[in-house]
């Protein structure tokens, strides 16, 4: 077994067969801060506390899986216990640091919370931590999964956690920090590792490559890189698997083919057609990707990460903002970035992102991916509006008009329309004296404005009220209609001596009120001596008159047409006592003399 040391790296080369063949993940696996990738942050912080000499005694590590929180765990261990240290460079060298590379180092223990999580296995750590390190300077616990133990099991650890001795170091490790209490959130130095950047992981996959004698095609590690979210140990885990697949050279194809993925060029096709609204273009390529066995999970993934791309393009970066794609499609991307626009390209990430949330409950890919696509093509209509308003708002276009005012929101009911119709002509007959009404433009300039355009009740409420009519422009019969409208207001003894009223008109400047001769009871006297005030404010709500004065004069035409109604004829003694036997008969009648008990002697109408 021979090793090579490079950048704090140790990679273990078999040179015989019987040698036992270590992962990529493992063999290249950080051996030192400064090897650490893309948490230059992290590295600086430990390494200036151990320079500093202000070392903590719980630190926490907190990241998504595979961005070096066990290496720094370890890392920082060797920097502790390293027959040179306390030291930010442990020399990877002496019994300790290889022990503890190898995970054999009796004074460092590695835990895992997910199996060691009950409070017995708690119990057991602080009665060992008491007892000093055999051979180290500090006895360390490493943590992994920390976040899987029990309640009990953190209570059981906070006193210790707090106070250990000065022998002990805790290096907690987990990706659910919000899981742990906030009890043992405060004993620790809390350390968050970012996800790693696409072009430091593909660059660590080309150093791979080259130390394992492997070469590799132009995009290969990039499109891993991307695949692996941030993660490093993913990145080397689909390496290993390349490495199995192709152990000589590997190509673009050999990717795709075994992640399930699509080159970029059917991708560019896909986004080609639906900048074209050409929905009939979309299924030959998705054919194509279903023979090849692509998924089409991934497929979509791929697609909204390129989407992402056009968006920062189409915002104003530059192309070091290219995340998902390569610089050399920059140009290609800003052409589709300026044809789709920013909203349009949001809508479509939005789409996106609900079809795959969808796949996980559907075995139906290929459809849903095909219904997504074309409802991709159909956003082009988005465009047309955005652009629409933005001529309207920048005056490019002219403002349309309104034409034919809506109705005074005052006007409350239908039949008061025929009064507004009336209006517009003069009636001699009702109003002599009646100046001619001026003509009033009903077409109206107003600026229709994209609220009004979504809201039909803001356009009315722009336009300003319709003008009123005057008393004296409206014929008898408008004026009768209005009288019914205004009555329907009135208290209770008000309304019944409305009632009476069989004429209304306008004279000598008074609105008069035309009562029956013949009718029975006070009216005329209650209208004037109650109402007069309560006539002529409700009319004051319809017409433009200010003042309505009111008037009541009996009518004589109404008063002989009552006199000379027909008298009913007398009734006889036989008709009066079949009447009352009918009403007797009714079951109405039945029940209320059965709920009562009683004897049914006569039966009244009143």
């Amino acid at each position: 077994m021979t090793e090579k040391k490079k950048n704090g790296e140790i990679a273990p080369v078999p040179n015989d067969e019987n040698a036992s063949y270590q992962v990529v993940a493992r063999r290249y696996r950080p051996q030192g801060f400064d090897a650490l990738i893309g948490q230059d942050h992290i590295a600086k912080a430990l390494a200036g506390a151990i320079t500093s000499g202000r070392i903590g005694h719980a630190y926490l590590f907190t990241g998504a899986r595979g961005v070096g929180k066990t290496s720094s765990a370890r890392i920082l261990a060797k920097a502790l216990n390293c027959v040179n240290g306390p030291t930010p460079t442990p020399c990877n060298e002496c019994e300790i640091c290889r022990g503890i590379s190898t995970g054999d180092d009796i004074d460092v223990l590695e835990i895992d919370g997910a199996s060691n999580r009950g409070i017995d296995e708690i119990r057991q750590l602080r009665q060992s931590a008491v007892v000093r390190p055999s051979r180290a300077r500090y006895k360390i616990y490493i943590i992994d999964e920390v976040h899987m133990l029990t309640r009990e099991a953190f209570n059981a650890l906070l006193k210790i956690l707090e106070e250990p001795p000065e022998h002990v170091k805790f290096i907690f490790c987990t990706t659910e920090p919000n899981k742990l209490p906030i009890t043992i959130l405060s004993r620790c130095q809390r350390f968050d590792f970012a996800g790693i950047d696409v072009r430091m992981i593909a660059q660590h996959l080309n150093y791979i490559a080259q130390n394992e004698g492997i070469t590799v095609e132009e995009g290969v590690c990039e499109a891993l890189a991307r695949r692996a979210n941030g993660s490093m140990r993913d990145a080397q885990s689909l390496l290993e698997q390349l490495l199995s697949f192709a152990s000589e050279h590997i190509t673009l194809t050999d990717v795709n083919r075994m992640l399930g993925t699509v080159d970029d060029q059917k991708i560019f096709d896909l986004l080609a057609a639906i900048k074209d609204n050409n929905p009939g273009g979309l299924f030959p390529i998705l054919a194509k990707a279903s023979a090849e066995g692509v998924d089409f999970g991934v497929l979509l993934e791929q697609m909204i990460g390129t989407f992402r791309d056009l968006l920062v393009i189409s915002c104003g970066c530059t192309q070091e903002a290219l995340i998902y794609s390569g610089p050399g499609r920059f140009d290609e991307l800003k052409d589709l970035a300026g044809v789709l626009g920013t909203e349009r390209i949001l809508a479509s990430m939005q789409i996106v992102s609900q079809t795959i949330s969808r796949m996980r409950y559907s075995t139906q890919g290929q459809i849903l991916t095909e219904m997504t696509l074309v409802r991709l093509c159909g956003l082009s209509r988005l465009t047309d509006a955005v652009r629409l308003i933005d001529r309207l708002r920048s005056g490019q276009i002219p403002s349309p008009t309104v034409a034919d005012p809506l109705p005074s929101p005052q006007k409350k009911s239908p039949d008061l329309k025929e009064p507004r119709a009336a209006a517009s002509r003069k009636t001699p007959s009702a109003c002599p004296d009646a100046p001619a009404k001026p003509a009033v433009s009903t077409r109206l300039s107003v600026p229709v404005t994209e609220e009004m355009a979504s809201k039909p009740q803001a356009v009315a409420d722009a336009l300003p009220p319709a003008p009123k009519p005057a008393l004296a422009t409206l014929t008898n019969d408008a004026l009768m209609r209005m009288w019914r409208e205004v009555a329907g207001r009135f208290g209770i003894s008000l309304s019944c001596a409305a009632a009476a009223v069989t004429r209304v008109e306008w004279g000598s400047g008074k609105l008069r009120l035309g009562i029956p001769s013949g009718q029975a009871g006070d009216q005329p006297a209650d209208i004037c001596s109650k109402g007069s005030k309560t006539i002529a404010a409700a009319f004051g709500e319809f017409v433009s008159d200010a003042a309505v004065p009111v008037e009541i004069f009996r009518t004589e035409e109404e008063a002989a047409s009552v006199s000379s109604r027909p008298r009913p004829a007398s009734v006889s003694a036989a008709s009066k006592r079949e009447e009352l036997r009918k009403k007797i008969q009714n079951p109405i009648v039945k029940k209320i003399e059965s709920f009562f008990g009683g004897k049914l002697e006569e039966v009244s109408d009143s």
